[in-house]
């Protein structure tokens, strides 16, 4: 099946960063969510990422132009997913929300529409339960900030169709992505070695093994990852990694169970860049 529309679901930070790309790979995109203001916010990000990527040299000018008259925003959800072929849920990493999304994009798509979660560790299989279409229900794991990170987690449910999984993938590379494909367990990959890494880094700041500016470089420059475990949580935010902590927890064990520091952060409202406030200071909210 020929894909050439999609629809995405939720304007946050994931998704706006989704129907940039897709826009950018040549598909007439819907960005959907029930607050306009979010919407306008989005679409400003979009612009705005957009620009510097021409100022970067990553695409060119023509590119930026014709990816923004492909993008348009709708407030109403049957309006958005009228004629698409592939339909992304970005909405927040709680799984009632999500279930909730899948079931209305069921009732409302055409019956041959490939539904995505993009979720970085729940499960796929319970969302596609509640469809009437498991074989064309998968997770396409999105990274942040997703117009510059190139990797793309497809994720295989339990009845996810290998022709979804071919369709999936192709968009990925059109999206300027790398897809692996990853059969359906907690926290797939990434979110699985991250929660335990960043859960350790907590862990060691709580014991006073070292500060957190320091166990951020000793990561970059002695295990050469580009941003270090308590930078990167205060982008993705830390009340999501705690959620997703907390499901690993339930799922895999007494290893992933949340440093007490992480969760004493969390509920005195330090989540990261979003707030201003997360393991560092931001001075005011982004």
């Amino acid at each position: 099946m020929g894909i050439d529309r999609i629809a995405v679901i939720g304007a946050g930070i994931m998704g706006r960063g989704i129907a940039q790309v897709a826009a950018v790979g040549g598909f007439e995109t819907v960005l959907q969510d029930i607050d306009a203001g979010q919407l306008q916010s989005g679409l400003r990000d979009v612009q705005a990422s957009l620009a510097k990527a021409v100022d970067r040299g990553s695409i060119e000018a023509e590119q930026a132009r014709l990816a923004l008259t492909r993008l348009r925003t709708v407030v109403a959800l049957d309006a958005a997913v009228a004629g698409a072929q592939l339909v992304i849920e970005a909405v927040p990493e709680r799984i009632h929300l999500k279930l909730e999304i899948l079931e209305k994009l069921d009732r409302l798509c055409s019956p041959q529409t490939i539904l995505a979660s993009n979720t970085s560790s729940l499960s796929i299989t319970e969302m596609a339960a509640v469809t009437q279409r498991a074989p064309l229900v998968l997770g396409m794991h999105f990274f942040n900030p997703v117009p510059r990170m190139r990797l793309l987690e497809i994720v295989r449910a339990l009845e996810t169709s290998a022709s979804a999984i071919e369709a999936a993938q192709d968009i990925a590379r059109r999206m300027g992505k790398e897809p692996v494909v990853v059969r359906e367990s907690p926290g797939f990959i990434t979110s699985r070695i991250n929660a335990l890494i960043g859960n350790e880094a907590f862990r060691m700041l709580e014991e006073g093994v070292a500060s957190a500016a320091d166990i951020d470089k000793a990561l970059k420059l002695g295990l050469n990852h580009p941003m270090g475990p308590f930078e990167l949580v205060d982008l993705v935010g830390l009340d999501t990694r705690l959620s997703i902590l907390e499901y690993l927890h339930r799922a895999l064990g007494e290893r992933f169970r949340p440093s007490p520091l992480l969760v004493q952060y969390v509920k005195g409202g330090r989540l990261g860049r979003k707030t201003g406030r997360g393991v560092y200071e931001y001075g005011s909210s982004t």
